[in-house]
């Protein structure tokens, strides 16, 4: 029996859609039907992946979003709706990083990193939410996803990123209680922790001596490639997933049991 990935009808709002993952999970829903809406602060670069979904026979739209910004998340969701309709999914994509020793960790890096990828990611879920719950009062057979991208380094320790390591381990977390609150909604919300993917954004850094060694230390010895959460993506989006709340995937090449 086969599975059929069919989201027309459906719409997905993508945050932290200009580069990397969130493009490709942009790419990837409009390729299987949906109408997504590309959400970031870079609005050029989001017209152009706009233009890229609309000349493959996609349909995408494009609103201005700062997750660091309570205002700007509600008027952005709010954008979203009027633009596209009611979210079916949410794609809580938005991370930022940095790379230091816990010592040298100064709280304006603290804040940079804590804003987007814990309190941004949660704000933004949860405004989504709000309207997906009202939705469901209306219809109770009405059906959402949320799918917050937290990290491998949500779950282990991995050397110079503890601050983001902690925020991710945070939205783990938070995956599972928004999973036990809002279920019964007609919500489900599951995580994925990608492991090393290599993306436009840190492609020059794995070409270093640094980046080398570092995948010298992982599992089988290289890196994944967006293209390699498809299948997840596709799955946590769609209707098969309807027996899947709170459930953290790693998608890391076996990163996390070593």
């Amino acid at each position: 029996m086969g599975i059929e990935v069919n989201f027309e009808g459906k719409i997905a709002l993508v945050t932290g859609a200009s580069s990397g993952l969130g493009a490709r999970f942009a790419k990837v829903l409009a390729q299987a039907g949906a109408q997504v809406v590309l959400a970031s602060r870079r609005l050029e670069r989001l017209k152009e992946l706009r233009a890229e979904i609309e000349a493959d026979g996609g349909a995408a739209h494009v609103v201005s979003l700062d997750v660091t910004d309570y205002a700007s998340i509600k008027s952005a969701i709010a954008h979203a709706e009027t633009e596209a309709g009611p979210i079916d999914i949410l794609v809580n994509n938005s991370g930022v990083s940095t790379t230091q020793r816990l010592v040298d960790v100064t709280p304006e890096d603290y804040a940079f990193v804590m804003d987007t990828n814990q309190r941004g990611a949660f704000f933004v879920a949860q405004e989504t939410a709000k309207r997906m719950i009202a939705r469901a009062k209306g219809d109770p057979r009405k059906q959402h996803r949320i799918i917050n991208i937290a990290s491998v380094a949500g779950l282990r320790v991995l050397p110079q990123i503890g601050i983001y390591c902690m925020s991710k381990a945070a939205v783990v977390h938070m995956t599972k209680s928004m999973a036990v609150e809002w279920g019964r909604f007609g919500i489900n919300v599951n995580a994925i922790c990608p492991g090393y993917i290599s993306t436009e954004i840190n492609e020059d850094y794995f070409a270093t001596e640094h980046g080398h060694q570092l995948i010298d230390m992982l599992p089988r010895k290289r890196l994944g490639r967006p293209e390699d959460l498809d299948g997840l993506l596709l799955l946590l989006a769609g209707e098969e997933s309807r027996f899947m709340n709170g459930a953290i995937v790693t998608a890391d090449d076996g990163m996390a049991v070593y």
